[in-house]
């Protein structure tokens, strides 16, 4: 063939009794067309004839290859995209995700098909609209749901945000993956808080910070114990430095109202980030909860940091918003509440205005890091 006019050839040859060639025929055509850079529009018409004669006549080994083959073309057009998609077999996952371009036809097609593994293929793509997203957020797939929440394409506003909230207190996964994100709100993953891990479990109380929280109906409770904390605060180090940890449970059910599996849970989290909700909650000041949260936590390492974290967020947190938090874990209110325009986070850049005053800072952190020393050399006297 002089240039590139092969269909006109693979026409006769289909016509003059080549039909047992279709095989071959399909992907040499194939092949053919994916070499072209910027077929004109006649051209594109004249293989998509070809092929939809050629593809239904090829046997399956061929038309996966011609597919295939097919798939790596620039700027296929609908009816292309449908062939390869119809003939790609097993493969049609990975041809999905790694298509440079795929139309709004083609993959609403494959949506509709209620596939879950391809959806979860879809659900990967940075080009996904909103219609199409819609869709996808109405299936009932985890493996959906953690494609979507791991692509930091997908804005997680409005219908969106409230999807991901319920469905990451169903599975940790999708918990994990929203963790990750920076531009998702910690905050409305407090049910699944003992699922996160560590660092994660600190970034849901970090949400929590300057913020504004719906009134919780446990506080009026709590605001009359609270009276008490020095008693409860005396009583928890106690039990803690003699690692009496089932007892710890046991009082935790008793002032908080949580069933004794979490309150275990509670107990036995050597990061202390549960427990620091609870003490927060009661109203206690980072001098007593502190005291608490160094005989609780883990001593296999150099805690002076993550106390030292602690001690700010002590500062940085209100009892009310870790009132609230505590609520969300005993199901007594609605978290997407906190969705409102009243109760959404700070924006970080007005939350760090002081960042601008770094002798401040330099003080600040030092008062800190003394009253952690001076609370751990009194700790172990005073529980005793």
């Amino acid at each position: 063939m002089i240039g590139f006019q092969p269909y006109e050839t693979f026409q006769l040859l289909i016509e003059t009794g080549g039909v047992d060639r279709a095989n071959t025929l399909l992907v040499a055509a194939c092949d053919a067309f994916a070499r072209r850079r910027k077929p004109p529009q006649a051209e594109v018409e004249q293989f998509e004839a070809l092929a939809q004669r050629l593809f239904p006549t090829a046997a399956p080994s061929a038309r996966y290859k011609a597919a295939a083959t097919l798939g790596r073309a620039e700027n296929l057009s609908p009816v292309l995209e449908q062939l390869v998609i119809e003939n790609i077999g097993d493969d049609i996952s990975d041809y999905i995700v790694s298509a440079q371009q795929l139309s709004e036809q083609a993959l609403s097609s494959v949506v509709e098909k209620n596939d879950v593994s391809v959806c979860s293929a879809v659900a990967r793509r940075s080009d996904l609209s909103n219609p199409l997203l819609a869709k996808l957020f109405q299936m009932n797939s985890r493996k959906v749901y953690r494609a979507l929440a791991s692509n930091t394409s997908v804005d997680p506003k409005g219908a969106f945000l409230s999807a991901f909230a319920r469905s990451a207190q169903m599975d940790h996964q999708v918990a994990w993956a929203l963790a990750a994100r920076s531009d998702f709100d910690s905050a409305l993953l407090a049910p699944a808080f003992f699922d996160l891990r560590e660092a994660d479990r600190i970034k849901v109380i970090q949400a929590f910070s300057s913020r504004e929280t719906p009134e919780a109906p446990i506080k009026k409770t709590l605001e009359q114990l609270s009276v008490a904390n020095n008693e409860l605060t005396r009583a928890l180090m106690k039990l803690f430095t003699e690692n009496r940890r089932p007892e710890v449970t046991n009082l935790l059910s008793q002032v908080t109202g949580l069933d004794e599996v979490r309150c275990g849970q509670i107990s036995h989290d050597v990061s202390g980030a549960a427990l620091f909700v609870i003490l927060r909650a009661f109203g206690c000041t980072a001098y007593d909860g502190l005291k608490v949260l160094i005989h609780a936590t883990s001593h296999d390492e150099d805690r002076s940091k993550t106390l030292s974290d602690f001690a700010k967020l002590f500062q940085e947190v209100s009892v009310d918003s870790m009132t609230f938090l505590m609520s969300a874990w005993r199901g007594d209110v609605n978290l997407l509440d906190l969705t409102k325009p009243e109760f959404r986070r700070i924006p970080q850049e007005r939350r760090h205005v002081a960042a601008a005053r770094p002798a401040a800072a330099s003080v600040q952190e030092t008062k800190i890091t003394k009253a952690i020393d001076a609370l751990g050399r009194i700790g172990v006297r005073q529980a005793g």
